[in-house]
Parts: structure tokens; sequence; C-alpha cells
């Protein structure tokens, strides 16, 4: 259970379907290829090859570019609400039995939280019920900041969240025992 900081920022469920819609309009310029790799990471079997746990990573800049293309035209708050929502779904994520399942050093499991957001909602929210169905070392660092990237290089600085909360690993104080 995350406790919320009086007054800090929230992001509502619009900005939220907003973000998710982002993502999926990213991933729908690629093509069918990346739609069914990211289908398969969340219903594969148990007795996977591990190439195919991987097959996504070769498509993770050309989305990037396409979320680029996909946020163009975003006013600063848009930016910072988009922000926010990142911010949160990788605090969400920023917990111990996902850790494990990952590895990786701090820097290490931010990105790997930031692939599991990249992949989509289907497989964020895949993790976060079962940690197991998480890759290891399976990492897109870009995600981690995107938007806040994104709204330095158009408006010349770094949002401001007001959410009180850090995306960086171990800062979910919930999520660690």
């Amino acid at each position: 259970m995350v406790t919320e900081t009086p007054g800090a920022a929230v992001p509502t469920a619009a900005d939220e379907d907003r973000f998710w819609q982002l993502i999926e309009t990213a991933w729908a310029g690629l093509g069918p290829e990346p739609a069914a790799i990211r289908r398969h990471l969340v219903s594969r079997p148990d007795d996977e090859d591990e190439d195919a746990l991987y097959a996504l990573d070769p498509w993770l800049d050309r989305f990037t570019e396409q979320l680029r293309a996909a946020s163009a035209g975003l006013s600063a708050a848009d930016l910072t609400s988009l922000d926010r929502v990142l911010e949160r779904k990788l605090y969400d994520i920023d917990r111990e039995d996902i850790h494990e399942v990952t590895d990786g050093s701090d820097d290490g499991f931010l990105y790997a939280r930031g692939f599991i957001v990249a992949a989509g909602r289907e497989f964020y929210e895949a993790v976060r019920a079962d940690p197991a169905v998480a890759i290891i070392d399976a990492e897109c660092e870009e995600m981690c900041y995107f938007f806040a990237h994104l709204h330095n290089e158009r408006f010349g600085a770094y949002p401001e969240t007001g959410s009180g909360i850090s995306r960086e690993s171990s800062s979910n104080q919930s999520g660690w025992q």
C-alpha cells in the first residue's frame, strides 16, 4: 500500500489512459511483429526459450522514436502529466519481489522497470500481479525519463510533477521489506 503525501499531485485516470494510449500508438506504428512479441511476453509458457524473451530488445529504439513522434506537439502541462504517470508507474513496481526476478544494480533495476513500462500496459499489469512474468536483464533506460527529457528539450526545464515520490530504485519503502 502506497502512502500518499498530503497535497501531492497524483495522476488522473484520464492521464493514465492517455499515457497508455501513447505507448500503444508508438508500438502500433511498428507493425504486427512487435505486437506479437509483446503478447507472447504476457502469455509465454514456463519452459520458454530464452532467446524469445529478448525478442523485443531490437525494437526498443524504434519504439522510443515512435513515442517521440506520437508526443509531438504536446504542451508543457501535457508532458508534465505524462511524466507524473510514468514516475508513478515506475514507483509502483519498485518492489523487492520484482527486483528478485529482474536483477540488476539500482540503475539496472530502474532500467528493467523502464522495460516493463515500455512493453505496455498488459505486460506491466502482468508483472505487477506476478513478478515471475518479468524478465531478467531486460532494460529500456530511455523510457525511465522519457517525458522529462522531452519536456526539457522542448521547454528548457525538467517538469515539476509535484508527486512527492521518486522513480529511483528502492525509493518505494512499502515495496522493500
